[in-house]
């Protein structure tokens, strides 16, 4: 068996050590004769399967009793509409834009209220996190909403925004669980599990119990109701069952490694190694200002874009996959999640370092 260092931004690199397990009980999930991909959502073996998977991530995270986790699919993208569907009540939000997503978000919620942009990083190419230490707050507004890490740009919110009171909506994606987070700042954090907890087609929602009401904006369907899912216990129909699966031994695999304040303590060192080398480096440079460094993602150029293909391609035949930056910024980027061990960020920093030698 040969495995690449893979660091694509999602679907992403999972533990090893789960991959096996899954791969030991494809064919009989303990004992039951068949494959967790066959069984009915609605069996005894699933339901324990599910319920797990909530409590560990409830231990993981420290989720508050009167906190619901849902397990829903559509991707994050879906949440961009049934966030608004749902708590959008005055018909007025708040939303600080600092990369792609956060404004495909926004644009989304147009179409249900009034969005106000209380702060945005557009005018630098989401390079930074805009000061939210007082931002014009709207009176009326339900909520205000930020994409807590920049996936694309590689941003991170180090502080959260003074929201002065109002409720605070975070999309986690590719931050989930990488670090240890209190809950009970957020009126709703979820996150797209494809880039650091399993397989696509996962979205975990965790939302106050007193936001998850019938009150929902007119024409709302069943389906993207919070409270349809929080009444079934994310049962209503059938859920993406193989992939809450992976999720719960990802949990499982994160209660073995320590937790949440260990994964903070690995995913630092390994962010050092590299943007260590990006600050001395004579040919690559990172693309974020220092403070706002995401530990998950890590874009990075050389300043000239045949040189970066060059760098895509022979790091591809080294065995470093998916290097290539997003369409809209160009260059490089490394995601280096959980999963991603020490030894691949090291790995990655020599290959840069003969390339840097061979290329200047």
């Amino acid at each position: 068996m040969s495995r690449v260092y893979n660091f694509s931004a999602g679907p992403a690199v999972l533990p090893e050590e789960v991959l096996k397990e899954a791969a030991a009980e494809m064919l009989d999930y303990k004992g039951t004769g068949m494959s967790v991909m066959e069984m009915s959502h609605r069996s005894k073996a699933f339901e324990e399967i599910i319920t797990e998977a909530e409590q560990d991530l409830r231990d993981l995270m420290n989720i508050p009793d009167n906190y619901k986790v849902l397990f829903l699919q559509g991707g994050a993208s879906q949440q961009f509409a049934m966030i608004p569907m749902n708590l959008m009540k005055n018909k007025v939000a708040d939303y600080i834009v600092t990369g792609q997503w956060a404004k495909k978000a926004a644009k989304e919620a147009e179409k249900y209220g009034k969005v106000n942009v209380v702060a945005s990083s557009a005018d630098k190419t989401f390079s930074y996190i805009p000061d939210c230490s007082d931002l014009p707050i709207s009176e009326d507004a339900d909520y205000v909403y930020i994409c807590e890490n920049n996936t694309i740009y590689g941003t991170k919110f180090k502080t959260l925004p003074n929201t002065k009171g109002k409720d605070l909506v975070a999309d986690v994606s590719s931050c989930f669980l990488s670090e240890p987070v209190d809950v009970t700042k957020y009126a709703m954090i979820y996150g797209g599990v494809q880039k650091n907890i399993g397989p696509a087609g996962v979205v975990i929602a965790i939302i106050r119990e007193d936001l998850i009401t019938e009150d929902v904006l007119p024409g709302t369907p069943t389906m993207l109701t919070y409270k349809t899912h929080a009444d079934a216990k994310s049962l209503y129909n059938t859920p993406p069952a193989y992939g809450i699966y992976i999720c719960g031994k990802v949990f499982k695999w994160l209660k073995k490694m320590g937790g949440l304040e260990v994964m903070k303590e690995r995913n630092e060192k390994k962010a050092k190694v590299l943007y260590d080398f990006l600050d001395q480096s004579k040919l690559f440079k990172g693309t974020v200002v220092p403070e706002d460094r995401s530990l998950m993602n890590v874009p990075f150029v050389t300043g000239d874009a045949d040189l970066d293909a060059k760098f895509v391609k022979e790091a591809k035949e080294a065995g470093f996959e998916n290097l290539k930056g997003h369409r809209t910024v160009g260059g490089m980027r490394a995601s280096i999640y959980n999963a991603m061990p020490y030894e691949g960020v090291v790995a990655l920093v020599d290959f840069m370092k003969k390339f840097e030698e061979e290329n200047l």
